[in-house]
């Protein structure tokens, strides 16, 4: 696998996860060191309420292991998630990490690609993005952080709680991207590949405007990343194997 960029998104890390957060660690370990670059599309975290959460052994152990691959000399790219918006620059700093914007385009071998989290093109979600209007507010996340960090923690937990309710009662459609808002944002991009997670629903789209891929969810020590080098895109499992679903 060298001389090829990897990505990665939605491992929702947790102590409620230790079988995710093992070959997590396998992974910065092993596999990445061996590529050119890394990029996390958000969700890294299953939450996240501040950078005071460093301040954890759980999420400080995990800071430091990307610090390990980062001062081995292999660039980390991190793009904010629904659930951990809230990264910021202390985290970049002791993760040793650089802060991407969402979308995010790259051109690692020459084809232009666009990188996206994936939920601001969910529009068919409505109360979803007027809540994420809400969140991403500069202000309202200004207030946030200066609340009290167990207030916070607490608040989150209900916030996550009230999420899962709500996603129970929408159809499976609405959760997923919006083809409209899709093609828009590639055509606006001038792109013909864009990657993104967010919907745990990984594969390769033909899509009107080019090719969507959706990375795959990292869930009980499973999950997968996407390979991007001089001969095309790949996905693959933890173990290597083609990913289901996303060859020809």
């Amino acid at each position: 696998m060298p001389d090829s960029v990897l990505l990665i998104s939605d491992l929702h890390l947790s102590p409620a996860d230790p079988a995710t957060v093992d070959v997590f660690g396998r992974f910065l370990a092993d596999r990445a060191r061996h590529a050119r670059a890394l990029y996390i599309l958000g969700d890294l975290f299953e939450v996240w309420i501040g950078d005071d959460q460093l301040d954890e052994p759980f999420y400080a152990a995990r800071t430091a292991e990307l610090r390990a691959l980062t001062a081995s000399g292999i660039p980390v790219y991190f793009m904010a998630g629904n659930r951990d918006f809230l990264c910021g620059g202390r985290f970049a700093r002791e993760a040793g990490l650089v802060l991407i914007t969402d979308p995010k385009l790259i051109s690692p071998f020459g084809a232009p690609l666009l990188l996206a989290h994936g939920d601001a093109y969910c529009t068919d979600d409505v109360d979803y993005q007027r809540f994420r209007r809400v969140v991403r507010n500069p202000l309202v996340q200004w207030l946030w952080r200066r609340l009290p960090y167990r207030w916070r923690n607490r608040e989150a937990a209900k916030l996550r709680e009230k999420s899962t309710a709500m996603n129970r009662r929408k159809a499976e459609s609405i959760m997923d991207v919006n083809p409209a808002a899709v093609a828009a944002v590639m055509r606006k991009a001038g792109v013909a590949t864009l990657i993104h997670g967010h919907t745990h629903r990984p594969a390769r789209h033909a899509e009107t405007a080019g090719t969507r891929w959706v990375l795959p969810d990292w869930h009980n020590g499973e999950g997968g990343y996407l390979r991007i080098a001089e001969d095309g895109l790949s996905m693959f499992t933890l173990d290597d194997r083609p990913f289901p679903g996303t060859t020809t």
